[in-house]
C-alpha cells in the first residue's frame, strides 16, 4: 500500500503530466491555426535565400534551446559550444530549405 509521500508525489506527477498535456495541445493547435497557413502562403511561389533566413533562424534558435535545456547545465553552462552549433545549425538549415523549397 503506498504511503502518504508516494501518493502526494503521484499527484504531482499527475499534475504535472497534464499541465505539459495542455501546454503542448495548445502550441500544436496554435502551429496549426496560425504558423502553417502563414509558413504554406509563403512557401507557395518558390522561397528564397532571404525568406529561408527567417526560418532557419527560428528553427535554428529552437532547437538550441531545446538542446540546452535538456543538457541540464542551463542555458549558459554550455555556452562555449553553443554558439558554433547555433552557426552551424544556421548555415545548414538555411540552405536546405532555400535549396527544398
Amino acid at each position: 500500500m503506498p504511503t502518504d509521500p508516494d501518493m502526494e508525489d503521484r499527484k504531482t506527477t499527475t499534475r504535472l503530466f497534464l499541465m505539459i498535456t495542455v501546454v503542448v495541445v495548445v502550441l500544436a493547435a496554435f502551429v496549426v491555426l496560425f504558423i502553417a497557413p502563414a509558413v504554406s502562403e509563403a512557401v507557395a511561389p518558390g522561397m528564397g535565400l532571404r525568406s529561408s533566413a527567417i526560418f532557419a533562424f527560428v528553427a535554428t534558435l529552437v532547437v538550441i534551446v531545446v538542446m540546452m535545456v535538456a543538457a541540464g547545465d542551463g542555458l549558459l553552462g554550455e555556452i562555449q559550444f553553443t554558439l558554433p552549433a547555433f552557426f552551424v545549425f544556421f548555415i545548414l538549415i538555411w540552405v536546405l530549405i532555400a535549396w527544398v523549397f
